[in-house]
C-alpha cells in the first residue's frame, strides 16, 4: 500500500481556505434568512375529514385548461410538486396549459388511525374527483398519481374506469418484487403487526430514517459535505434548506393504511397479482383501459424502473406509453438536469390525444 505523504504547508493552506470559506458561507446563511416551501398561489375548494382539494393559480382565474388532478404519496407532503419558481412541477403544469388540483391528505391523528387504503381511494379520491366532476361538467379526469399516490391512483382508476379519462403515473411502484428494490427487500423483514401494536400510527421520523437507511453515505455524510461546498451560493444554499424543510416535515401514517400497505403491497405483491381488494371489490389492472402514461426515473433507489415497468404487462389499455427521465426519485422533480422533464412528457403525451 502506497504511504500517505502530508505537507504542513499544503495543509495549512487548505484548512486557511475552508475556514475562509465557512465564514464566507454563514455570512450566505445569514443573508437568505428563513425560507419557505410552495411557490405557487392556491385555494382550498374541498374538504373532507381533513383531506383537502387545492385548485393552484388565483382565485378569480378562468377555469380553461385542462384539468389534472394530482395524487401525492401518503409520506411527506405534496410541496415537493411546488418546491419553489423555477422548480415547480405545478407550475410548470400550468404553464402548459393544465387547470391543476391536488388533494392533501394533511397530517393523521391518532384518531385517524383507523383509516384504510379503502378510505383513502374509494372514500377521500373519490369524493375530490366527484366534486370536480360536479364543479367542472365533467364525466371524467386526467389523474397524476405520483409515487404511492400513483400506485393509490393506478387503483382508483381500476375500481372506477370511467371517472378516469387519462392516467398518468410518476415513479410509481407496480410490482414490489423486483431484485432492485431495496426498500421492498427491508419492509418484507418487518414485523408489521408488532410495530402496529408498539406505535400506532407510524411516525414520520421513523419513515425518514428508513428511507435515509437505504443509501446512508450518499443521503447523509455526502449530501451535507457537498452543501459545505455550495454555502458561497445564495441561491444553492435557499434550495438545499427548501429540500431540508420538505424532507423533514413528515406527515405519521394512518396505523391502518400503512399495515394495508406494507402488507399486502410490500410483503405480498398482491397488486401486480391481482389479488388487492378494497371495499370489498378486487382490484382488477385489467379495468384500467383508458390511455395511461407511465413516467419512471432510470437512477430511482426507492422505485426502481422495473418495479413501474410492471404497469405495463397488467392494464388493459391499447394506449400505453412509458417514458424513461434521468434523475432519481426526487430529482426528476426538482432537479435541473433533465433535458426532458415531467411538464414537458405530460403535456406532449396529452397534446397527442386531445
Amino acid at each position: 500500500m502506497p504511504r500517505l505523504e502530508l505537507h504542513e504547508a499544503a495543509v495549512r493552506e487548505e484548512l486557511a481556505a475552508f475556514e475562509k470559506s465557512l465564514r464566507s458561507g454563514l455570512g450566505v446563511l445569514r443573508r437568505v434568512g428563513g425560507v419557505t416551501v410552495g411557490a405557487t398561489p392556491r385555494a382550498s375548494i374541498f374538504e373532507i375529514d381533513g383531506v383537502r382539494l387545492y385548485r393552484y393559480g388565483e382565485r378569480a382565474a378562468p377555469r380553461t385548461g385542462m384539468p389534472l388532478l394530482i395524487v401525492y404519496a401518503l409520506v411527506n407532503r405534496p410541496e415537493m410538486a411546488d418546491l419553489q419558481a423555477g422548480r415547480s412541477l405545478i407550475a410548470a403544469l400550468m404553464a402548459r396549459g393544465f387547470d391543476v388540483y391536488l388533494i392533501d391528505w394533511g397530517y393523521p391523528g391518532g384518531a385517524d388511525r383507523l383509516l384504510g387504503l379503502d378510505d383513502y381511494v374509494n372514500r377521500y379520491i373519490d369524493a375530490c374527483v366527484e366534486h370536480l366532476r360536479q364543479l367542472l361538467a365533467r364525466d371524467a379526469l386526467s389523474v397524476l398519481g405520483i409515487c404511492q399516490g400513483g400506485t393509490l391512483s393506478t387503483c382508483y382508476a381500476a375500481l372506477h374506469p370511467h371517472k378516469v379519462e387519462r392516467l398518468i403515473t410518476t415513479v410509481t411502484p407496480i410490482d414490489f418484487h423486483t431484485p432492485q428494490d431495496m426498500l421492498s427487500h427491508f419492509v418484507r423483514h418487518i414485523d408489521v403487526d408488532s410495530l402496529l401494536k408498539s406505535c400506532g400510527n407510524v411516525n414520520g421520523d421513523f419513515l425518514n430514517a428508513l428511507f435515509l437507511s437505504l443509501k446512508p453515505y450518499r443521503l447523509t455524510q455526502q449530501k451535507y459535505l457537498r452543501f459545505l461546498e455550495q454555502l458561497g451560493d445564495a441561491e444553492a444554499v435557499a434550495t438545499f434548506l427548501r429540500m431540508e424543510q420538505w424532507i423533514f416535515d413528515s406527515p405519521a401514517l394512518a396505523a391502518r393504511a400503512c399495515g394495508e400497505f406494507a402488507r399486502d403491497f410490500y410483503q405480498a405483491n398482491k397488486l401486480v397479482k391481482g389479488e388487492v381488494s378494497l371495499g370489498g371489490r378486487r382490484v382488477e389492472l385489467s379495468a384500467i383501459t383508458m390511455p395511461v402514461l407511465n413516467i419512471y426515473a432510470r437512477d430511482d433507489h426507492l422505485v426502481p424502473p422495473a418495479a413501474s415497468q410492471a404497469l405495463r404487462a397488467v392494464v388493459g389499455s391499447k394506449d400505453y406509453s412509458e417514458v424513461e427521465l434521468p434523475g432519481g426519485h426526487i430529482g426528476v422533480y426538482v432537479g435541473l438536469k433533465s433535458p426532458r422533464s415531467v411538464p414537458v412528457a405530460v403535456a406532449e403525451w396529452v397534446a397527442a390525444r386531445v
